[in-house]
């Protein structure tokens, strides 16, 4: 059933299972604002059964990043420029870009396990949207990088977070300071790809993880999925006390006993 179809995002949920599909291929996927505001709309159009969500790409790339017609005066078609955007205020300018950011928020929200399936292309917002889910999936010719430094600009879109977490400080550092690309062997090796395989294999290993992921009770994962995400900024007492009130919850839920 497909749920939303516009500025090159289509929403398709099968069960518990949607599938987020990029689908401007002649143009790599580049992404704009019009992109981000379907993409954040995708989220809050998932029906509450929904457990899986995979993002994917048509065409040769994942997403060759921002469409450099922002970067142009004209922009595009009944949206400010990003030359425009730049004479504004502190406060407008904060807001457009929160705004933005809102497209790849949501990936990672304790009710959903997301998969991003990536081959070809992942740059800037490209990569910086594959980090907003939870897991990679990769092919073998997959090209990661953040190439927002050679523009004078940072990476903004949520990315810098899930990239330190996965490969540290200093790895993500040299990866966004030189804007090199990162191909699926050390993508693999450091973090950021959870499993690569050959590119035709791409659609039937993103779907044998999404099974496996659905096999557990969903109650089950999003505890987990709380815990783990939240274990970085809690100390060891501290998970240990979160790792007690979970199983607590569980033990409950499962023998019918309220809080």
């Amino acid at each position: 059933m497909t749920l939303l179809d516009k500025h090159g995002v289509r929403l398709a949920v099968d069960d518990a299972i949607a599938t987020v599909t990029l689908a401007n291929a002649a143009k790599r996927n580049a992404q704009s604002p019009a992109m981000w505001r379907a993409l954040a709309e995708a989220g809050s159009l998932l029906p509450g059964n929904v457990r899986i969500v995979v993002l994917r790409g048509e065409g040769r790339s994942f997403s060759a990043g921002l469409d450099r017609q922002a970067f142009t005066p004209e922009g595009f078609d009944g949206e400010p420029s990003f030359l425009d955007l730049a004479r504004g205020t502190d406060g407008e300018l904060d807001a457009t870009i929160a705004e933005y950011q809102e497209a790849f928020t949501w990936w990672r929200r304790n009710d959903l396990v997301s998969i991003a399936a990536v081959q070809g292309h992942a740059i800037g917002a490209g990569f910086q949207l594959a980090l907003a889910c939870d897991l990679r999936v990769v092919a073998q010719d997959v090209q990661f990088a953040m190439r927002e430094t050679s523009l004078g600009l940072v990476p903004d879109l949520t990315g810098t977070h899930p990239l330190v977490g996965l490969v540290g400080y200093a790895r993500a550092l040299e990866i966004c300071a030189t804007g090199r690309f990162v191909h699926a062997d050390e993508a693999e090796r450091i973090g950021l790809a959870n499993l690569v395989v050959p590119g035709d294999e791409l659609d039937a290993a993103v779907a044998d993880l999404a099974a496996a992921l659905t096999a557990a009770p969903r109650d089950a994962v999003i505890e987990t999925k709380a815990l783990l995400a939240g274990a970085a900024g809690r100390t060891y007492e501290e998970q240990r006390r979160a790792e007690r009130a979970a199983q607590a919850r569980r033990l409950r839920d499962l023998a019918g006993v309220g809080d």
